[in-house]
């Protein structure tokens, strides 16, 4: 008995390392302020009249957030139940599946011939409804998962996550409406250093868990893998079983299967400071870059076969 509490005593500073982050600047000020810059850029490529599109195809936007906002949680909650998910790991996968549709959903959409107009909107509404779903989804997860001892969004943790997501859409809106020139010269540079911040942030997060990245892979590899591949084709299978347009179609697919990781790796960093909360969205900003890009390619190829090919419709 003595050996196994001796045992105990020594592996508990190594999982402390594994729940808790460091509260070093970088972790607690920096990567908040990155995220801050990162959404304030969104917010300078978005315009009040992105909001008001809703009215023209209201059922396109129904459709995708109906399927991001309720269908995927509930799909990400299967999956972290049938793969038995440490707590931890689990209310990571809930995080990411509350996570936002990315900004790079509008790139992919031009690519693969998507509506990118119903990419700016649902991006749009998307970056104001997040700040609310991700910390109801995410304590409705910590409550269920019984991590409460070791995570929790108390009330000012959740206006802090309304300040990092909201506020800097606002002001970018703001600077966006009143000096456009400017706005259209910081779109590059900010879009860049989104990139450089989701690549130094995921990397970092699986560096800081490299003793355990095996076995946290093993764990949610292959979920977050199905998260992805079910994401693109219910954003597309969903809105073509409605009868939306195949361009609309694959605007919805890219908007619901490539998440803002980056909101979602800050998030688990910075507010919960739990670098395992933070694994699955690391794991999840690799595997949808390459699936979306296959999923692109897949129905492209679709839309150009005769069979496939359909009719430009105007508007």
């Amino acid at each position: 008995m003595a050996a196994v509490t001796r045992a105990v005593a020594q592996d508990a500073p190594r999982r402390a390392g594994r729940v808790v982050v460091n509260d070093s600047a970088l972790i607690s000020v920096g990567l908040p302020v990155a995220l801050a810059i990162i959404m304030f850029g969104l917010g300078l490529s978005l315009q009040v009249d992105d909001f008001r599109r809703v009215a023209r195809s209201p059922r396109a936007v129904v459709v995708a957030l109906t399927l991001q906002v309720l269908v995927l949680p509930v799909i990400a909650f299967g999956l972290v139940i049938g793969f038995g998910l440490d707590p931890l790991l689990a209310v990571g996968v809930m995080l990411l599946a509350a996570s936002p549709g990315g900004t790079t959903a509008n790139l992919f959409s031009h690519l693969f011939h998507g509506e990118v107009a119903l990419n700016v909107t649902l991006t749009a509404i998307n970056s104001v409804l997040a700040a609310f779903t991700i910390p109801l989804i995410t304590n409705l997860a910590i409550g269920y998962f019984d991590a409460d001892g070791e995570l929790g969004l108390q009330v000012g943790k959740v206006l802090q996550v309304i300040a990092i997501v909201l506020v800097p859409v606002v002001l970018g809106m703001l600077v966006r409406s009143r000096r456009p020139a400017l706005a259209a010269r910081s779109d590059k540079p900010v879009r860049v250093f989104s990139i450089v911040v989701l690549v130094v942030v995921a990397v970092g997060a699986l560096l800081g868990e490299r003793e355990n990245l095996a076995d946290y892979v093993r764990q949610v590899g292959l979920g977050t893998a199905i998260f992805c591949a079910a994401s693109l084709s219910l954003g597309y299978a969903g809105a073509r079983l409605l009868r939306l347009e195949r361009a609309q179609a694959v605007a919805s697919s890219m908007e619901v299967g490539i998440h803002n990781t980056t909101v979602a790796l800050t998030i688990a960093l910075s507010v919960l400071g739990s670098t395992e909360v933070a694994i699955p969205s690391a794991v999840y900003s690799i595997i949808m870059y390459v699936f979306a890009t296959g999923f692109g390619f897949l129905v492209t190829r679709g839309a150009r076969s005769p069979r496939g090919r359909e009719p430009a419709r105007a508007g």
